[in-house]
């Protein structure tokens, strides 16, 4: 009989954005894959699916409704390995897993990013780091995606039975990556821009963390030294009007493009010249790394994702958070100097082809996987 993985999340897509080549690998090692979070999304490599009603919110009611539904599959289904996401999913799934955890199965739990780190809002060191602190005991293997983190579970003695590193969730470098001038420039005409423009690229949700005003600021700031930069936002969210209203207040409406919810990255960056990132709070942003991965310098506002990614004056800059003077310092350098953005692109992709593409974090996450793959030992740190 096949051995069985559980992989859990607050939501499935979760598992399409990043987890699919994980997948595979159980697959072609004979294992089952199950799935469980909220959602119907028809997932590739997976046996079974379970739509489990995860909210994101620890208040919402239907999360005790999930937590019942995650112990009764867990039972039923004597997991040998089970592998949580999501600060929700991480949550219930520890939780939820104690009885069977007991029974030999080996509970893994990848944090994308304490919520609690450097600089963050007293509010999430009272909630968040005793939390995660308390659901390490039900832990076989922390992992974390940046440094940071790492050290920060290392130091606070997390007591997870084994506390690991990996390089985020990897890039496909073969779909995402640079393209030559004459292509690029081709590419920007079909999309509807001049071959001269210089395309500043963002994707990500419309909140306070994401901070496009920032960028807008920025831009506006050195318009008149630059006409031909423009700035392309992907993403929705609840602050996008908002934006909106700050580009035609700043009078550059015309140099922002809102591209809405997009499913054509791959396509959209080759054509950009350079990447920005305006976002407060980061674990290890995919964003940053499919940009490097495509040949662009980066300028990003200094977080803990973001120190992992960005060495400056090697494949970009970082700037003070929110200073948007700074970011538009840089970014007027980098319009007016192509072979720097060149220079500085193609040292990031070197980057992302050392340590960040799947296949270097498949060998990084197959080595762990393996160390369990073949234990039934209880674990010294269930609750009892």
């Amino acid at each position: 009989m096949s051995k069985k993985i559980l992989f859990c999340a607050t939501v499935d897509y979760h598992f399409q954005a990043f987890h699919l080549p994980y997948m595979k690998w159980f697959k072609d090692q004979g294992w089952e894959v199950h799935i469980a979070a909220s959602g119907s999304m028809d997932l590739p490599y997976v046996d079974v699916k379970f739509d489990v009603p995860i909210q994101r919110s620890p208040l919402k009611r239907a999360n005790l409704e999930a937590y019942t539904r995650l112990k009764s599959i867990m039972d039923a289904n004597h997991y040998e390995m089970i592998h949580c996401h999501t600060p929700m999913g991480g949550v219930l799934a520890r939780l939820a897993a104690r009885a069977t955890r007991k029974k030999g199965t080996k509970v893994i739990y990848t944090a994308h990013g304490f919520h609690f780190c450097q600089g963050a809002p007293l509010f999430h060191w009272l909630v968040y780091y005793p939390l995660e602190k308390i659901l390490s005991y039900l832990t076989d293997c922390l992992i974390t995606i940046n440094e940071e983190d790492y050290k920060l579970a290392l130091d606070r003695r997390f007591r997870a039975s084994r506390i690991e590193h990996v390089h985020g969730v990897g890039v496909n470098t073969e779909r995402f990556q640079p393209v030559s001038d004459k292509r690029k420039d081709d590419m920007k005409v079909a999309n509807g821009y001049e071959s001269t423009d210089i395309l500043l690229f963002y994707a990500a949700e419309f909140n306070t963390n994401k901070n496009q005003q920032v960028l807008i600021r920025a831009l506006a700031s050195i318009h008149a030294e630059v006409p031909q930069v423009k700035l392309l936002l992907a993403g929705v969210g609840p602050l996008q009007e908002q934006c909106k209203e700050l580009a035609k207040e700043l009078q550059i409406a015309d140099r922002v493009a809102f591209l809405g919810y997009r499913k054509d990255i791959d396509h959209l960056l080759p054509m950009c010249d350079i990447a920005v990132a305006s976002s407060l709070r980061e674990g290890l942003p995919v964003n940053i790394m499919e940009a490097m991965a495509c040949g662009l310098p980066i300028i990003a506002g200094a977080n803990r994702g973001h120190r992992e990614l960005v060495q400056s004056n090697v494949n970009g800059w970082l700037t003070a958070p929110n200073d948007y003077e700074a970011m538009a310092e840089k970014l007027l350098l980098l319009a007016q100097h192509q072979e720097l953005r060149l220079k500085l692109g193609l040292s990031g992709r070197r980057m992302v082809e050392r340590k960040y593409a799947i296949q270097q974090v498949l060998k990084e996450k197959s080595t762990i996987y393996s160390l369990f793959m073949d234990e039934k030992v209880e674990s010294m740190w269930a609750i009892q």
